[in-house]
């Protein structure tokens, strides 16, 4: 019998050891024996907390876009102002957890199956959207609706194309960090292009 409490605790080891088993094999070499391994627990652990390895993926990919949230709001305050915002929106993205090893592999590995799996390409269109919503509602702020909704696309284009060059180059931190710095300057031409 399970000890009370330990649900969470089982959860995120199993999670953790998803993360670790498709960095390492990727994910279709992923499988329920690989993860329960990692993890140090019982494959039929899985099903009992995720009905299967699908759902233990999709669990996976819902953390990341749970750290990746996170991370933007633990910075923002009632203060901050919508440069502000725009620019800790860029930092949430390129921030430490997104840029570690496994983590970017394992992103990676999201992304593609995402074109052949119907709830992982659900999962990447609510990444996607909350991207572009957040990114739309700062520049909102600062030009018109129209401009603002053009700066936002452009903006999530960027960041997500800096953020995809910077991985499969395999750069180390400083490339990260400069690919931050080339999305903010790219932020704020965009506010002297279309800004009021």
């Amino acid at each position: 019998m399970p000890k009370v409490g330990m649900e969470p605790v089982r959860r995120q080891q199993l999670i953790d050891a998803t993360i670790e088993s498709v960095a390492e094999l990727g994910l279709q070499g992923t499988t329920i024996n690989s993860i329960s391994k990692k993890a140090g627990l019982s494959s039929g652990i899985i099903s009992h907390y995720f009905g299967g390895k699908q759902g233990l993926i999709e669990a996976t990919v819902r953390y990341l876009l749970t750290n990746l949230k996170r991370e933007l709001i633990e910075r923002v305050t009632v203060t901050t102002t919508p440069e502000q915002r725009l620019m800790f929106i860029i930092e949430a993205n390129f921030a430490r957890l997104q840029l570690q090893s496994d983590t970017t592999k394992t992103w990676l590995s999201f992304w593609a199956q995402s074109m052949h799996d119907v709830q992982l390409h659900r999962l990447q269109n609510v990444n996607s959207r909350r991207l572009f919503s957040n990114l739309t509602s700062s520049f909102k702020a600062l030009m018109n609706d129209d401009d603002a909704k053009l700066a936002a696309e452009l903006c999530a284009a960027m960041i997500d194309g800096l953020w995809l060059r910077a991985v499969l180059s395999k750069s180390d931190e400083n490339q990260f960090e400069h690919c931050e710095r080339l999305a903010k300057g790219y932020v704020n031409s965009l506010i002297k292009q279309y800004g009021a």
